[in-house]
């Protein structure tokens, strides 16, 4: 049976710490697993809806977006993974009566994590003016609240449609159809705050702004760099993947300022071995200091160019422009420079240079460690030569592999959810519906806060997630929201975003990926696709948490009927009966998707084409994969002051909580930690169990600060410290961007320590 929600926070004032481990998965997985979803769901349940996360005729975690292998396990899920499913298919509610009971005053003063353990919201609620109370609404009075509020708008670029990388490739190929029909290209989303680094620099390089490896390569390569990146946490089931990689003879290099459980060992819980053993992942530890991947990667370069034969003279050759400016600014690549930025020792990078030689085929991975600095988009270019320097792209066994987070964070960039859409979309688009969609740049999410904040902004709309809490600068963020004349959230639980409201608010409950989506042509299935271009079906199986839920699309839809009404052309209602009718349009629109329905009903579902890793051809303004030569770059710490990043506990996904505790770094029953390397903390007069105020330095002079976090000694990169997000979030300025992306810089805040008040 399940279990109740939490009627109370629990403290957070006093954690734990314990010992760090150094393996990840095995049986302590299997049961957290089991107990975290038989307290959500029941063990009936559990059984039905995990045998069906995964499988090619269940369900699309709506987790991460690690592809699946063709052949898959009974579990294809990964502890985090159900923990996700297991949160969407509780059988907690928030009904009308828990409003009625919790004012918006009261929400806005509870934890993240109380707030998600509630449950799954029943009725579409409204926020009227100065009112205390969310109120149940029929959904035709919320769209009515919605249509007339963008009425009142000036512009259509007053208003914002941000979406989360949960939303299906169907509902966000409508939902960016209804705002650009409405004349907005302001479509933000999180692929803005986590890999729009890794798009600029690909799409500059390579000519796509996505990897180009396929799970086979990571099987066939005989070097991997996990480079930023704690797949143990964040992308479990990728375990798998680089377990079998070093199982077929591949090597494996970390570069990360943090020691992390996954990448030490894996204990496989689909194997016997794995079990009581595992499999021991790294085979170098590279603990980089935050920020100087850049520069390491440019030595590398360097060593490189300085080996005989070392160089695929022929493939530079052939598929590369601007070698030769790279190689003047590669060779003054200076060792002492790079020990300095870097934090490593000279021979830790000479044995890392000796299995690049040794390497034939080498993939690179890389996420959020690599992705939020200011010079990200730098750095992630300087992989992008590492690779060409030898070939490494448009082989098998080889190549570029940016970690994607949310389900279908990329699938939604795919169908159309970005505020610089390409001109060739945007042709297809009015060629396909007969309008002409809005040429000029919308707002990305730090420019939307921004717009907000000073009023140029005045509806906000969210497809899913928790933009107030996954956003930099809190106060300034929370303030902004604030100022709108209306935000609306498609939601499946209770965040901290309902709290944080416009004049007027409404929360619209939509279905959930587990559950069963029954439109009036029949059963729907949507879509999805993952981190390596692989587009499949999704079908949900459980009855809805509530009759008075929409779908996404059916949602998209009729808010598209009522605010753009007879002048729109677009067949919305049809749309609304029947996806494959969606699906036929995104086939004459996206490039890929032809045939798109009958593709998806092949058990599996595509691949997408991808130029470079597919034909060796580079469709960028040269015509060719594009060296680059920007200067090095690194973070400059004053004396007395670290670098601090922000990061995921064990127990939450993104800004989902899911629990109090970070077994793998032996945190329990609290998120207020400051993990600092013991000699720096030594340095500070900082004894591990004391707490201090976390106050950022930026060149505004504005003091951030986030109050009482326990100082943990932690084996860090020396001058580094870690911290939970959201909770540090308050710490990152809105205008501490990476420059061309302008994706917060949350991996390298420069902090101080004070004492806190509750020492």
């Amino acid at each position: 049976m399940a279990s109740k929600p939490p009627k109370g926070d629990p403290v957070q004032d006093a954690p734990q710490v314990a010992e760090v481990q150094h393996a990840a998965a095995g049986l302590p997985a299997i049961g957290h697993t089991l107990r975290a979803a038989q307290q959500q769901m029941g063990v009936r349940r559990t059984a039905l809806t995990l045998l069906r996360v995964n499988q090619k005729d269940g369900f699309d975690c709506p987790g991460c977006a690690w592809p699946e292998p063709d052949h898959r396990h009974k579990a294809e899920f990964c502890e985090n993974g159900a923990k996700a499913v297991a949160e969407e298919a509780t059988l907690r509610r928030v009904t009308p009566d828990f409003f009625a009971a919790h004012p918006v005053a009261d929400l806005a003063t509870r934890s993240g994590y109380w707030l998600g353990q509630q449950g799954r919201i029943t009725h579409p609620m409204y926020l009227a003016e100065d009112a205390e109370r969310y109120e149940p609404v029929s959904w035709e009075r919320a769209f009515d609240i919605i249509a007339e509020e963008i009425a009142a708008l000036d512009s259509p670029d007053e208003s914002v449609f941000y979406t989360s990388g949960r939303t299906s490739n169907e509902a966000a190929f409508l939902y960016q159809l209804f705002a650009r029909e409405l004349g907005t290209n302001n479509l933000p989303d999180c692929s803005n705050m986590c890999h729009e680094s890794s798009g600029s620099a690909l799409t500059e390089t390579i000519g796509v702004g996505k990897g180009s490896v396929l799970l086979e390569d990571l099987y066939k390569s005989d070097l991997i760099i996990v480079a930023g990146q704690n797949p143990g946490t964040n992308h479990p089931r990728m375990l798998s993947a680089l377990e079998k990689a070093k199982n077929n003879g591949a090597k494996i290099i970390t570069v990360n300022p943090l020691p992390e459980a996954g990448l030490e060992r894996f204990k496989n819980p689909q194997t016997a071995q794995g079990m009581l053993k595992g499999t021991a992942l790294t085979d170098l530890f590279l603990q980089i200091r935050l920020g100087g991947d850049q520069a390491l990667f440019r030595l590398l370069n360097k060593l490189i160019l300085e080996t005989e034969g070392a160089v695929d003279e022929e493939f530079v050759r052939e598929h590369t422009h601007g070698y030769e400016e790279f190689v003047r600014a590669a060779r003054d690549a200076d060792w002492d420079d790079t020990l300095k930025a870097t934090g490593l020792e000279r021979d830790r990078i000479e044995e890392a240079l000796a299995m690049v030689l040794a390497s034939k085929r080498t993939v690179v991975c890389w996420a959020m460690g690599l992705t939020q600095h200011k010079h990200a988009v730098p750095t992630i270019r300087e992989v992008v030569n590492f690779l060409l320097l030898r070939g490494n792209i448009g082989r098998p066994g080889a190549g570029v592999c940016p970690v994607r987070g949310h389900s279908n964070v990329q699938g939604d960039r795919t169908m159309g959810i970005f505020e610089r859409p390409a001109p060739a979309f945007l042709d297809a688009l009015e060629k396909e519906f007969g309008f002409a969609p809005p040429r000029h740049h919308g707002l990305d999410v730090v420019r939307a806060i921004k717009a907000l904040r000073d009023g140029e902004a005045k509806v906000f709309f969210a497809m899913g997630g928790n933009f107030v809490a996954a956003s930099p600068d809190t106060d300034v963020t929370e303030a902004a929201m604030r100022r709108a004349r209306l935000t609306v959230h498609v939601s499946t639980k209770l965040n901290r975003s309902h709290a944080v409201t416009g004049a007027r608010a409404l929360i619209l409950p939509t279905l959930g990926r587990t559950e069963r989506d029954l439109q009036d042509s029949g059963e729907q299935v949507v879509t999805v696709e993952d981190s390596m271009g692989m587009v499949h079906a999704s079908r949900g199986r459980l009855e809805p948490a509530s009759e008075h839920l929409l779908s996404e699309p059916a949602i998209v839809c009729r808010l598209a009927r009522r605010v753009l009404g007879s002048a729109s052309r677009t067949p919305w209602e049809e749309f609304e009966k029947d996806y494959s009718a969606v699906r036929d349009r995104i086939a004459r629109v996206v490039p890929g998707f032809e045939d798109f329905n009958a593709k998806i009903a092949r058990p599996g579902g595509f691949t997408l084409p991808h130029a470079p890793r597919d034909e060796r051809r580079f469709p960028t303004a040269t015509g060719k994969a594009n060296f680059t030569a920007a200067p090095v770059e690194h973070p400059a710490v004053p004396e007395g002051r670290l670098l601090l990043q922000t990061l995921r506990s064990h127990d939450q996904y993104n800004t989902t909580i899911y629990g109090l505790d970070d077994r793998y770094r032996g945190i329990k029953n609290g998120r207020r930690v400051v993990l600092v390397h013991p000699d720096d903390a030594a340095e500070l007069g900082l004894a591990d169990g004391t707490y201090a105020d976390l106050v950022s330095e930026w060149q505004d002079g504005v003091e951030r600060r986030a109050p009482g976090f326990r100082v943990v000694h932690y084996p860090t990169a020396r001058g580094c410290a870690a911290a939970y997000y959201p909770e540090t979030n308050v710490l990152v300025p809105l205008d501490a961007t990476a420059d061309t992306s302008n994706t917060p810089a949350s991996k390298s805040v420069v902090v101080r320590l004070e004492q806190s008040s509750l020492d």
